[in-house]
């Protein structure tokens, strides 16, 4: 049985082309449709780009409380690059602005140039098509009405980064598999990738494998997740505000019984005290 009020978390893997939004409307109109209910919190921790794939978690009603924490985990990503070429957006979404020679690029060069840059604590500038605040708005907003946009670098850590496929020397393609920090945005990794190679680079697909526990293999398509939902029973919101004040009812009679034997115990030292300077 399902309790949203009190707080719920699923796993989804996030499809191609989908904003993270998109993904809790469509969980927050199923379970409104199942309480009978408008009243009811669901989020998500940690946003992935509608380009990209993976793991997405929702957290309903107080659960959305631990969202800080669940994001805050260690993240993985499988990232697919593209040397030779930057776009504005560091990704797909928009063209390529401009192309570099690539052909100097080797595997050996790549995994060297990975190593003794790209891991550890580094300083990364995120990319003007991205939520980061400049003057108070998105940057992206600002970013898209062609606004120049000055975003400050930002300290973050990538535990591991790794080569999986490389397409040199025929084509210029490179898939990484990176385990890093919170905040670490993967396209601006492909730009500084590519210019670290000498190179320009953008980001052509990235799927995010890993959320702190959670794992993409164990986690629902949408589709899945709203059927399961649509097939669950629920604890109704009259019923889960009972559970809750009952809940603290009890609570609060430990607590009231924790603080009474502290203060009866505090008293019996007291006394013994006062016996042994009598004597």
């Amino acid at each position: 049985m399902l309790n949203p009020i009190e707080g719920e978390i699923f796993c989804v893997d996030k499809p191609l082309t989908w904003t993270s939004f998109a993904v809790v409307k469509k969980v927050r109109g199923t379970l409104r449709t199942m309480l009978g209910s408008g009243n009811i919190k669901v989020g998500h921790a940690g946003t992935l780009d509608p380009l990209a794939t993976g793991v997405l978690i929702i957290c309903t009603g107080r659960k959305t409380k631990q969202i800080d924490q669940l994001q805050a985990g260690v993240k993985e990503y499988v990232a697919d690059i593209r040397l030779g070429a930057t776009t504005p957006s560091f990704d797909l979404e928009t063209e390529i602005d401009a192309t570099y020679p690539w052909e100097h690029i080797t595997r050996e060069k790549i995994e060297k140039v990975l190593q003794s840059q790209f891991v550890g604590t580094i300083e990364q500038v995120p990319p003007k098509f991205s939520a980061c605040k400049v003057g108070g708005k998105p940057a992206y907003k600002l970013a898209r009405k062609g606004k120049e946009v000055e975003i400050r670098p930002k300290t973050l850590v990538i535990d591991e980064i790794e080569v999986l496929n490389c397409g040199l020397p025929a084509e210029p393609t490179l898939q990484v598999r990176v385990v890093c920090s919170k905040g670490t945005y993967i396209r601006a990794l492909a730009r500084d990738i590519g210019t670290a190679l000498g190179s320009g680079g953008h980001l052509t697909g990235l799927r995010r494998t890993r959320v702190g526990d959670a794992k993409v293999e164990n986690c629902l398509s949408v589709d899945a997740l709203l059927q399961y939902l649509e097939g669950e029973t629920y604890v109704m919101p009259d019923e889960a505000e009972e559970q809750r004040l009952a809940k603290e009812r009890a609570e609060n009679k430990l607590r009231a019984a924790a603080v009474k034997a502290k203060r009866k115990a505090a008293e019996a030292a007291r006394k013994a005290k006062q016996e042994l300077q009598k004597q």
